[in-house]
């Protein structure tokens, strides 16, 4: 069986900062898969390169079958329409509505109606509580309101990879249980691949099927969601277990 994501010694750098040191990570199609580490050890670089708005400096990756390495930006759109993006600062297009933006990727892939494309967003803004907000800006909702409406955005055309990059930061805990729920569904429903940041280890260790640590740029420790707290390296259990000491909190990246 193809991976849904493969990497191969993946680096990436930034001048002479390298934020990614040899990344190696393999997911397998409907794999959920959770993604923790320090503050900037390079979790959020990781994701923009699993969507391909950046590349590698050295290593293979490739994304639903696709090897994404020296492809030009034309050739990206197809694959980037398989992929279902929430990004940490929301990404919302501020000259476009609620239902504008969460309307933007099912227009893209062309396919459906403008009926048909309303009925799927006003389901799923009804789905992550906005409902009565579709015609606001970006600018007059909350940081809360901005990430439901980017989850809104990434889940609405079903797609076969879904990344979310902190899905439940700024938001209480009863709502971030209602979105994960609501991942939880979507993923029960569609059966996609989703590769998920977050702070929220416990809240994200509920949702997916495993958890990779990223630390100083390499996956230092994968296995079960579970059992992580008991994983048998010291750093990521520190790290798990809100223990961890300020040199590691730091990182490199």
């Amino acid at each position: 069986m193809t991976a849904a994501i493969r990497l191969d010694d993946v680096h990436k750098h930034y001048g002479r900062r390298e934020v990614l040191a040899g990344v190696s990570l393999e997911v397998a199609p409907g794999t959920k898969l959770g993604l923790v580490g320090p503050a900037a050890s390079g979790k959020s670089v990781l994701l923009k390169l699993v969507c391909g708005l950046e590349a590698a400096d050295r290593g293979e990756l490739h994304v639903l079958g696709e090897s994404l390495g020296g492809k030009r930006e034309a050739e990206l759109g197809p694959i980037r329409r398989r992929i279902g993006m929430l990004f940490q600062n929301y990404a919302l297009f501020d000259f476009l509505d609620v239902a504008g933006n969460v309307a933007f990727p099912l227009e893209q892939r062309g396919g459906l109606s403008a009926g048909q494309i309303a009925e799927r967003v006003d389901a799923r803004l009804r789905a992550v509580g906005l409902a009565g907000s579709e015609h606001k800006l970006p600018g007059e909702l909350s940081g809360g309101m901005k990430k439901r409406a980017g989850i809104a955005r990434a889940t609405v055309a079903d797609a076969e990879l879904v990344i979310y990059d902190e899905p439940s930061a700024g938001l209480d805990p009863v709502t971030t249980q209602k979105i994960y729920d609501l991942l939880a569904a979507d993923h029960a429903r569609t059966g996609a691949t989703v590769l998920a940041v977050s702070s929220d280890v416990v809240a994200l260790a509920r949702f997916v099927d495993e958890i990779a640590f990223l630390y100083r740029g390499q996956i230092l420790y994968r296995g079960p969601a579970a059992t992580i707290a008991d994983a048998p390296d010291p750093i990521v259990r520190q790290f798990v277990r809100g223990e961890l000491a300020g040199p590691l909190a730091e990182g490199t990246a």
